[in-house]
Parts: structure tokens; sequence; C-alpha cells
């Protein structure tokens, strides 16, 4: 399993601003979607170790693939048991 550690960047934060709300919840600026999202959650973790696996462009394929059909793929259920199974064999 490969994973990586997402920087994030304060300056995209800006893009989270919001005039009604304490954050807005899809930034006002293009790119850097997934530290954009990663900046939103911070907010709600107080502290708490987290992760999140950006699935929005991999979540739902309109044709059937090698590893799965047409519709849902279920990206990053792989990723999570394998962390899981990790976890476990720690102990």
């Amino acid at each position: 399993m490969r994973t990586w550690r997402l920087p994030l960047f304060e300056e995209y934060k800006e893009g989270l601003k919001s005039d009604v709300a304490d954050l807005n919840n899809v930034s006002s600026q293009r790119g850097a979607g997934a530290i954009v999202a990663g900046l939103f959650m911070r907010d709600f973790t107080a502290g708490i170790p987290w992760a999140h696996l950006d699935i929005a462009g991999t979540a739902f394929t309109e044709r059937e693939l090698p590893l799965g059909p047409k519709g849902g793929t279920g990206v990053g259920v792989r990723t999570v048991l394998a962390y899981l199974s990790a976890l476990a064999g720690k102990r």
C-alpha cells in the first residue's frame, strides 16, 4: 500500500471563506481540490488524527473495468483494509 501525506498549504484556505458561514464547503478558487478538502476537514477534527481519501474522480465509472463492473467503484476500500490489516499486524 502506497500513500503520501498531502501538504495542507494554508493559502488555499482563502477559497473557503464565506459571508454566511464559518467555512464554505466548496472553494471559490480553481485547483488543489484535494488540499482544499483536507483543509476543510481539518477544521472539524479537533486535533484527532484523520485521513482524507480523495475519491471524487474515481468513485463512479460509466463502463465496466478490469477490477469491477460499471457503477460505484468502491475506490478506497482496499486502501482502508490494507491499512487496518497493517495496524492489526503491529499488535
